[in-house]
């Protein structure tokens, strides 16, 4: 059976509930598991008592639990310095000692990224994918050589890092970092509003994925036209315009143990797509024309939908008043859709 749950670290009073209360209330509201984006998210020590207790504390609610390891970019990694503190300075090191602290609670697929989304004003610099000093092929090859560095570990505690498919990479280079490394010790977390960044089709980046998936952040997006191309906004699952019958399909077929972990916004969540820029498009040899011509549908059949009063207008979904209540009615939403979908498709 599928199970869907919540993403810990954006759940609704995060900060103030702690991971125990975010256990406890997840299983309140509903939902199945929690998705913690790190184990320091956890337990920034370590503590494995702690661990322990939140991972007894999950299956006594009969929740999943997930969590994740982070960066696996050199280049990206010392904006994040906290793995590198657990080493005592060996990046290695901490990311060791993450995975068997993750081991030793049963949680063998870890998440990881590979590089940070940057601020929206910076535009096409806002994504790492556009650096200036050092070029894309450089940090992707950095990164298949620590990824296969840390293959041993992995394999050792039979454990994987699950790659983000995040704003700056490609499902076409994740796939072969995934064969390159080993699926038995790299996999892929499947983000559906992270695709549409890179010019993907969310059903066709998918399809390319699903047999690596082994874990998801669930929402929905629309995308609108800018001056420079396209722009999308992420919503809770049902009020955008992504096929997800389709993509539940494409895992039922490829992935059907994965967990569906909704992931919701706190704002707006703005990110530019600029399609019409000639360096963004030099930076995406492997997109293929359909799946652009994909997303401008997309686009389209967002704003006629918007136009008709079918989907709520761009500057009116994030109105104030949010908070925690605006949250937790995007996290049931999404639940609700998701479980919908489901039902007809199992």
């Amino acid at each position: 059976m599928t199970r869907i749950g919540v993403c810990g670290l954006k759940f609704p009073e995060a900060a103030e509930l702690g991971p125990e209360g975010v256990l406890s209330a997840a299983a309140e509201l509903g939902h199945h598991g929690v998705f913690f984006r790190t184990i320091l998210h956890m337990s920034p020590e370590l503590d494995p008592g702690r661990l322990a207790a939140l991972r007894q504390q999950a299956d006594d609610l009969d929740l999943y639990l997930e969590t994740g390891l982070g960066k696996v970019n050199p280049f990206n990694t010392a904006e994040d310095p906290s793995i590198r503190e657990l080493g005592d300075g060996d990046y290695l090191l901490g990311a060791r000692r993450v995975i068997e602290a993750a081991a030793a609670i049963g949680c063998a697929d870890l998440w990881g990224d590979t590089a940070n989304y940057q601020h929206f004003r910076w535009g096409l610099h806002a994504i790492d994918r556009f650096r200036t000093d050092v070029t894309w092929e450089e940090q992707l090859e950095a990164t298949r050589r620590l990824l296969h560095r840390l293959a041993p570990v992995l394999r050792g505690h039979g454990a994987r890092i699950n790659l983000e498919t995040h704003e700056e990479i490609t499902t076409f280079e994740l796939v072969r970092l995934v064969e390159d490394v080993g699926p038995d010790a790299v996999g892929v977390t499947l983000d559906l509003a992270n695709v549409v960044v890179r010019g993907e089709d969310p059903v066709e980046a998918t399809r390319r994925v699903a047999p690596y998936t082994r874990q998801t952040h669930m929402r929905d997006l629309v995308v609108t036209f800018t001056g420079d191309g396209l722009e999308r906004q992420n919503r809770a699952c049902g009020d955008g315009v992504v096929d997800l019958a389709a993509v539940l399909s494409l895992l039922l077929e490829h992935a059907p143990q994965v967990n569906l972990t909704i992931e919701n916004t706190k704002g707006r969540d703005r990110n530019g797509i600029q399609i019409f820029d000639r360096r963004w498009q030099d930076l995406h040899p492997d997109l293929p024309l359909a799946d652009l011509a994909g997303l401008v549908r997309l686009a389209s059949v967002a704003e006629r939908r918007m136009a008709a009063g079918e989907l709520t207008p761009v500057d009116s979904y994030y109105a104030p008043p949010l908070g925690a209540e605006w949250e937790r009615a995007f996290l049931r939403r999404s639940a609700d859709h998701l479980t919908t979908l489901l039902s007809r498709l199992t």
